[in-house]
């Protein structure tokens, strides 16, 4: 299922796969098991890949790009979104002296030609500010975007991390289309700080990084609000009579959302991409929607 993340943003499949972990970050996948991975996803319609430059110590675009060389016609079935302007001090870039932020225009436009050059591709899809700087210009970065934009390097531009009033700011200068932010049944605040009414008010869709939580809720000892949590989604799954993962009821929750939550999930394997694609079938009801909320507070709402 695609959907247009903003009125003239990119179309975007619904559930978004995150390769964070698909290097040396997590499941250290070779290029010919990176290529069945993107294989199997646009196979289900998962199109869209979500990386960042410094994903796998700055070595998971360049794993990526590799695997799709092999299959370079692949390239016209996805989309590619990357981030910038985390700089991390790690033996890939022995010139960073310590983590930082870099929103500079010439740290930008440096990024997304080497993004361009690791992952192998003309253009990217869509380019996301990965933090927010204190030191942010946004005049500045606007002018970038548009230089970008106008090159034909990258075709949509959005931000990630950022409070409504950091978003507020950049967007008045350069329309942005999305914002990506952690949210979970385990991390609330986006629902109540403004961030995804924002979203609504400018008709954009939010990206949600750790969808389930970074995973802990399943693991072998979840702590109280995780076994919560676990609990009411077991009710409400025994209730309906269905063949429904715990993962899918928690992504179902999150796609209720009136502001259209794109779920980006990282995994290294195919059958939970699967899965997450096919939560998008599960109509949840409300009251199954603040069962979940309720388990995941503790309390009442007011």
């Amino acid at each position: 299922m695609a959907t247009p993340i903003s009125e003239n943003g990119p179309i975007l499949s619904r559930i978004v796969c995150g390769v964070m972990k698909w290097g040396e970050w997590g499941h250290q996948l070779g290029r010919e098991d990176m290529l069945r991975m993107i294989e199997g996803c646009i196979d289900y319609g998962i199109t869209t890949f979500d990386h960042a430059d410094i994903y796998g110590n700055y070595t998971t675009e360049e794993a990526f790009g590799q695997a799709l060389r092999l299959r370079p016609e692949l390239r016209k079935q996805m989309q590619l979104i990357t981030k910038c302007g985390i700089k991390m001090a790690v033996p890939q870039r022995p010139h960073h002296r310590i983590k930082s932020y870099d929103t500079s225009p010439e740290h930008i436009r440096w990024s997304v030609d080497n993004s361009l050059r690791q992952l192998g591709t003309e253009y990217i899809d869509l380019l996301l500010i990965h933090r927010p700087s204190p030191l942010m210009d946004p005049d500045r970065i606007a002018e970038e975007f548009a230089q970008l934009k106008k090159a034909g390097k990258v075709l949509h531009f959005g931000v990630s991390n950022f409070t409504p009033s950091q978003f507020e700011m950049l967007n008045s200068r350069f329309p942005l289309v999305t914002n990506q932010v952690e949210a979970s049944l385990l991390h609330l605040e986006p629902f109540t700080d403004g961030t995804f009414d924002q979203c609504l008010r400018h008709g954009i869709k939010p990206m949600v990084w750790s969808p389930l939580g970074g995973g802990g809720i399943f693991g072998n000892s979840p702590n109280e609000r995780e076994a919560r949590i676990l609990d009411a989604a077991r009710q409400i799954i025994t209730r309906r009579g269905q063949h429904i993962g715990i993962d899918q009821l928690l992504l179902a929750w999150l796609l209720l959302h009136p502001s259209h939550i794109l779920p980006v999930v990282g995994t290294g394997r195919i059958e939970r991409l699967k899965a997450a694609h096919d939560a998008q079938y599960i109509m949840m009801s409300r009251e199954e929607w603040f069962e979940l909320w309720q388990a995941s507070t503790g309390a009442e709402v007011p």
